[in-house]
């Protein structure tokens, strides 16, 4: 499996930005998904974004794109996501996650096998 650590949580005011980091080690499958899935309290976890580790095709949720940008650091093998325009519907524990291509679709978080601990990012109104 993938070892995932996540980094960059914290807090901040509606209308400001953070960069949330996924340090990934150990990674057995020559191509998959590298992604973000959020849960707040008292509701289910749900897909933010993604990027396919071969080709870095990003896949998005329609609410979160043009406000949150993913992207891969191919000499860390990390990859980030950073959030603008954040609003305090935002708020929610991040989880990085990754899976093989052949799990499921992307959306998906049966699709991915391997999760971090999670990074809380609070956005106040």
């Amino acid at each position: 499996q993938v070892q995932l650590v996540e980094s960059g949580g914290g807090s901040v005011q509606a209308g400001g930005s953070l960069r949330l980091s996924c340090a990934t080690s150990g990674r057995p499958f020559s191509d998959g998904r590298v992604g973000w899935f959020r849960q707040a309290p008292g509701k289910q976890r749900e897909f933010v974004a993604a990027v396919r580790w071969s080709d870095d095709t990003t896949y998005y949720t329609a609410s979160e794109k043009g406000r949150f940008t993913i992207s891969k650091d191919n000499a860390k093998t990390s990859i980030h996501l950073e959030m603008n325009s954040l609003k305090p519907e935002d708020t929610a524990a991040y989880y990085c996650a990754a899976g093989p291509m052949d799990r499921g679709e992307y959306f998906q978080s049966r699709s991915y096998d391997s999760w971090g601990q999670g990074t809380q990012v609070t956005v106040s109104s």
